[in-house]
């Protein structure tokens, strides 16, 4: 595998459509996030799957450094800020710098410009990841307080869980029906989604989090992919921005769940070759899939192809603090090839849809 990465990050280019667009044609970009996910989580869920990842068709690869600005081992609040906002912050923090001042995201100012913007995740919508793309608040706990700025945001559309953010609050407000006095559709089930889905659509598909693979969620992630998707492209004919987590990639490898993480890696696959089917049927769009550290410090020690089974041992039940690559396909995914900070990500991606701050 460092074989084929190195190669990998020495390419200079591509012939095909998978990477030979200009940064002046990127009309969409769908940044996908395995959080926690190494390079063992996905060679294990490569060897449960018995067959090759979409994750694998990407042309380009990077490795990017993933340290907070206040601890060698990132947090998911510092590191999707840092993603998102290309701010390095504190553990903790969510779309906030070291002082704890807001900073705008790539999401923010893809609406600014004129583009459509959402937000997928299989955790709950006010989770570290996801928040960092639209709240600002000093501390990631502080769920209550991200669900109300989910309502200020303006953004087109986002599914995930975290119900009792919105509905069953401390301070007795509905912010549900906030949002649909906005002009918003607020849905709960993937069915109520997939029919009365338009632009500014909120699906709350769980109280808290949405349950893991292994739990009985199905194939949640790669449909509620699909259904942003559509959203979106209806609702800017300028483009957009989407970001699409898969959460529980970290849940299960915090747990040391060798089968979970197998699990979730395949279900984010899968939603990565709905995007990446959208890309290669709609020039001008760049896929990116990346993470925001790894969780486990997890191995991979021997296994069997053939029998679709590896010996994954743990070094820890918390995040490492090492490398952790990415991957680019599409319009412009030349761009994301190299050794980078996480705050490149969002550097790249302003580039690609040339976004004026």
């Amino acid at each position: 595998m460092y074989a084929v990465l190195f190669a990998a990050l020495m390419m200079a280019g591509c012939a095909d459509s998978t990477g030979k667009t200009g940064k002046n044609e990127i009309k969409n970009v769908i940044l996908m996030i395995g959080d926690g996910m190494g390079p063992a989580h996905v060679y294990a869920g490569f060897t449960a799957y018995g067959a090759p990842l979409n994750i694998m068709k990407s042309p380009f690869i990077g490795l990017t450094k993933t340290n907070s600005a206040n601890k060698y081992t990132t947090d998911s609040a510092a590191s999707g800020t840092a993603i998102a906002t290309g701010k390095k912050t504190y553990n903790g923090a969510i779309g906030v710098g070291p002082d704890t001042v807001p900073v705008n995201s790539v999401l923010q100012y893809a609406l600014d410009n004129g583009y459509a913007a959402g937000v997928v995740a299989t955790s709950e919508l006010t989770h570290a990841t996801p928040a960092a793309f639209y709240a600002h608040v000093p501390d990631r706990n502080m769920g209550e307080a991200i669900a109300a700025d989910l309502t200020r945001c303006g953004l087109n559309v986002a599914i995930g869980g975290g119900r009792n953010h919105f509905e069953r609050r401390s301070d007795g407000a509905n912010y549900a029906d906030t949002l649909r006095n906005q002009g918003y559709e607020v849905v709960y089930t993937l069915d109520e989604l997939k029919t009365k889905g338009r632009d500014h659509t909120v699906a709350l598909l769980a109280d808290g989090h949405m349950p893991s693979m292994l739990g009985g969620r199905g194939d949640m992630l790669a449909k509620a992919t699909e259904t942003a998707l559509n959203i979106l492209e209806q609702s800017s004919e300028k483009g957009f921005f989407l970001m699409v987590e898969g959460s529980q990639i970290d849940f299960e490898a915090h747990a040391n769940n060798a089968p979970g993480i197998a699990a979730e890696v395949i279900d984010f696959d899968q939603a990565i070759g709905v995007a990446q089917k959208y890309a290669d049927t709609h020039p001008g769009t760049l896929v990116v899939v990346c993470a925001d550290h790894e969780t486990g410090g997890m191995t991979l020690l021997g296994g069997d192809l053939d029998e679709k089974q590896f010996d994954a041992r743990f070094s820890t039940d918390y995040h490492t603090g090492v490398f952790i690559p990415l991957y680019a396909y599409g319009a412009g995914a030349e761009a994301f090839a190299g050794v980078y900070e996480n705050t490149g990500i969002f550097e790249r991606i302003m580039s690609a849809l040339q976004l004026k701050k």
